[in-house]
C-alpha cells in the first residue's frame, strides 16, 4: 500500500489545534471504489499481521479512542478497519449515558474496567472523553445528575481543568505500564452531518439510526466545536495523540485511520517469536503419533 501522510493530523502537544481551521474534506486517497477496496483489504491484512505480532509478543495493549458528533461515521470506520482482524485480539465498547451503577462511582470508573489486555486492542466508541465534551456543553449534567460534592462544581472551570489533568495522567499510567493510547477525533462539516442525518431519515432501512436528541444537540455545534478544540489541546500529548481525521469523504477517512492504527503500532518495540530449533525439533516427534491415532 502506498505511503500515506498521516503526520499533519497529529497533535501530540507541539503544536495547537485551531478547529475551524483543521480540514473535514482533503483530495481522494484513491482512484475509485475498487482501488479503495483493494487498498482497505490490503490495509485490514496488514493491521492483522501486527496485531498477532502484538498478541505474541504480549508486551503490549492498544487502546484506541473514537470521538465525533453525531452522524461522523465512528461505527462504520470501526468496522471497516477492523474486518479481517483477528476477534481474539480485538475488545469493543461503546460508551454511552452513564447507567445508575456507574453514576455510583467516579467518572473514570467504566472506562477502566474496560481496558484492554495485553497483546490486544482496546477499541473505544466514545470514551472517558464524554466527561470535558457532553457535560461542557451542558454542565447541568454535573450539577444535578452526577451526583458530585458540591464543592467540586461551585467552579466549573476548575472541574474540568482538573479532568483534563486526570485524563493526561491516566494516559500516562497506561503508557508506562505498556498500553500506549490513540486517539481520533471524527471532523465532520456541519454541513455533511445534515445530509447524513437527513438520509437517516428519508431511508427507512436507516430509521433505527436516528435519535430525535441529535436533532437538538446539532443546536450546539459551536460549543461542540469549542469543547473538543479545548480537550485536544488539552490532553495532546507524545505517548497519546489525537488524530484530527477528515470525515467527509467516509473512505478516506478509513484510511486514514488504518493506516495510522499500523503505524503506531510498528512503534512498539515488538517482534516476531524468535524461532526456537530445540522446541522444533521436539515437535517434529509428535507427528508420527499424531498419524498413528
Amino acid at each position: 500500500m502506498k505511503e500515506l501522510d498521516t503526520a499533519r493530523f497529529r497533535y501530540d502537544g507541539s503544536k495547537t489545534l485551531n478547529i475551524s481551521k483543521a480540514p473535514t474534506k482533503i483530495p481522494d486517497l484513491y482512484a475509485d471504489k475498487d482501488e479503495y477496496e483493494t487498498l482497505l483489504r490490503e490495509q485490514a491484512a496488514e493491521l492483522d499481521k501486527w496485531q498477532n505480532r502484538m498478541y505474541a509478543h504480549n508486551r503490549y495493549g492498544l487502546v484506541t479512542v473514537f470521538q465525533a458528533l453525531d452522524a461522523a461515521g465512528k461505527d462504520g470506520t470501526i468496522q471497516n478497519v477492523f474486518t479481517g482482524t483477528n476477534p481474539v485480539g480485538v475488545k469493543v465498547y461503546s460508551f454511552k449515558r452513564p447507567t445508575e451503577q456507574e453514576l455510583e462511582h467516579d467518572w473514570l470508573w467504566r472506562s477502566w474496567r474496560e481496558l484492554p489486555e495485553r497483546g490486544t486492542i482496546g477499541i473505544f466508541n466514545r470514551s472517558y472523553y464524554e466527561e470535558v465534551l457532553v457535560t461542557k456543553v451542558h454542565p447541568e449534567i454535573l450539577t444535578k445528575s452526577q451526583r458530585l460534592p458540591e464543592k467540586t462544581t461551585n467552579d466549573l472551570k476548575k472541574l474540568f481543568e482538573d479532568r483534563y489533568a486526570a485524563i493526561r495522567h491516566m494516559e500516562q499510567f497506561l503508557h508506562q505500564n505498556g498500553f500506549p493510547t490513540v486517539k481520533f477525533f471524527l471532523h465532520v462539516s456541519k454541513d455533511e452531518q445534515a445530509d447524513r442525518l437527513i438520509a437517516r431519515i428519508e431511508d427507512p432501512e436507516k430509521n433505527w439510526k436516528f435519535d430525535e436528541g441529535d436533532v437538538t444537540e446539532r443546536g450546539f455545534w459551536n460549543d461542540y466545536q469549542q469543547a473538543y478544540e479545548d480537550a485536544i489541546n488539552a490532553t495532546a500529548t507524545e505517548h497519546a495523540p489525537w488524530y484530527v481525521i477528515p470525515a467527509d469523504d467516509k473512505k478516506n477517512m478509513r484510511l486514514l485511520v488504518g493506516r495510522i492504527l499500523i503505524k503506531e503500532i510498528q512503534k512498539l518495540p515488538i517482534a516476531e517469536p524468535d524461532p526456537d530449533k530445540k522446541r522444533f525439533d521436539e515437535l517434529q516427534k509428535l507427528i508420527p503419533v499424531i498419524r498413528s491415532q
